[in-house]
């Protein structure tokens, strides 16, 4: 969340920056709140101080043998209209941090103003002297030429509904082998190889800002509970990112700053309802309810965050490198920002039958946004307290990759050609056949 000190003192800048997201705050409203919880905290602290300045006064009294009852009379009183008070002061606050949660980040300044994807902007392109991106070439999508590879659907359907994928043999192989190569690259470029919960509590997700703005796009999990005789219900989520988990690992945490930069790394099941997304995605693997991912996180000192911003970037393009996958980074628009966003590149890879490019990563600056609302600081070398930065990107979205192999990798024959970087997973395999 936003600092409630920049609301305070630069209402008007404030307002202008968040209209570029799209976002319209109510600053009279949030006026209103403030004049009004300070004028609570002020009854309450002089509520307060009439309290002890009583209680000291009947003390006095009562040691000197001296009659108190007048103090007392007055002073029994207080309790409840301090109650009062309180209740009135805590309505206000929460009212306030309503408005304050449901802020988005503000873009950087070097975020291209915009309101939807149209507006982003192509900052480069890579493809490989190898590939082959013959025009002529029919090109099937990514389900036709997987089915017969292993690519099952019907199963999956049978089971568990539409958007999942049922996988077998050397295309099940395939799927774990992106992982563990995308694995092994991120330990290599440094990161810390971590296997998290995949199931959350509410808390973790607010800190993430997944909650309350994302939450119908969570899967939710309620169990029930039994706490000294009374049955209770808990709800927990399933995790739809290993950000989630990784950047919450420093919730509620004091860190040494000579623990700065954090590297971690993490492949999950990913989970995500899709909650009013169609059209063209509802077919094959683009948009699954339940997907894999292999997630980069770093948390850094503020002064290093845009170098690490590039550096998770880098770190997420070196994949598709190696894989020799045709891309292109984009610069996205403050209108197009996910909600913890200060700014974020996307990768989007190159689907032939499609003739366009799909994003197969998110590589996000939160700034201070995710570490104020999770408490995550450190000490600075004058001993005083910082929130840390946080940098978060897909390196990459395995499904998604899988369907980039599939598409840009497939023969006429209907074999495909397994990616160099990744026939030492596969047995040395460099073909698969159906």
């Amino acid at each position: 969340m936003l600092d409630i000190n920049i609301i305070r003192k630069e209402p008007r800048k404030l307002l202008e920056r968040l209209s570029a997201r799209g976002y319209k705050l109510d600053i009279s409203y949030f006026e209103e709140l403030e004049l009004s919880r300070k004028k609570l905290q002020k009854q309450t602290e002089d509520m307060k101080a009439k309290r002890n300045s009583l209680a000291k006064k009947i003390g006095f009294l009562k040691s000197q043998g001296l009659d108190a009852n007048d103090l007392i009379l007055e002073s029994q009183s207080i309790p409840e209209d301090l109650k009062d008070l309180e209740q009135k002061l805590a309505y206000y606050q929460e009212e306030i941090n309503k408005i304050l949660f449901s802020i988005p980040n503000i873009p950087h300044i070097s975020v291209p103003a915009g309101s939807n994807e149209q507006d982003n902007i192509e900052i480069r392109r890579w493809i490989s002297d190898k590939m082959d991106m013959d025009a002529s070439f029919n090109y099937k999508d990514h389900v036709e030429v997987g089915e017969p590879l292993g690519l099952d659907f019907s199963t999956a359907a049978k089971m568990s509904g539409s958007r999942f994928v049922y996988m077998t043999g050397g295309l099940a192989r395939l799927h774990r082998a992106l992982t563990q190569f995308m694995l092994d690259v991120h330990i290599n470029n440094g990161y810390v190889e971590c296997y998290t919960p995949y199931i959350v509590n509410a808390s973790a997700l607010f800190g993430t800002g997944q909650l309350p703005k994302f939450k119908e796009e969570m899967f939710a999990i309620k169990k029930g509970s039994f706490n000294h005789g009374n049955n209770s219900v808990d709800e927990q989520y399933l995790i739809s990112t290993s950000e989630i988990t990784l950047v919450g690992s420093v919730s509620n945490t004091i860190l040494d700053m000579k623990d700065l930069p954090i590297k971690l790394t993490s492949h999950t099941p990913c989970f995500r309802s899709e909650a009013g997304s169609g059209g063209r995605d509802i077919k094959g693997m683009i948009r699954q309810h339940q997907f894999d991912k292999v997630e980069l996180v770093q948390i850094v000192h503020p002064s290093n965050s845009y170098d690490a911003l590039d550096s998770v970037l880098s770190d997420a393009e070196r994949i598709l490198q190696l894989l020799e996958l045709p891309y292109r980074v984009v610069l996205l628009c403050s209108g197009d920002m996910g909600f913890c966003s200060a700014k974020t590149y996307d990768l989007e890879v190159w689907l032939p039958s499609q003739k366009n490019w799909r994003e197969i990563s998110s590589v996000s600056n939160c700034e201070d946004f995710q570490a104020r609302r999770m408490k995550a600081r450190f000490r600075n070398d004058q001993g005083m307290l910082e929130y840390v930065h946080t940098i978060n990107g897909s390196a990459l979205a395995v499904g998604r990759t899988l369907v980039a192999i599939l598409e840009n990798y497939q023969q006429k024959d209907g074999s495909l050609i397994i990616p160099e970087a990744l026939r030492c997973y596969m047995n040395g395999s460099s073909i698969l056949r159906s």
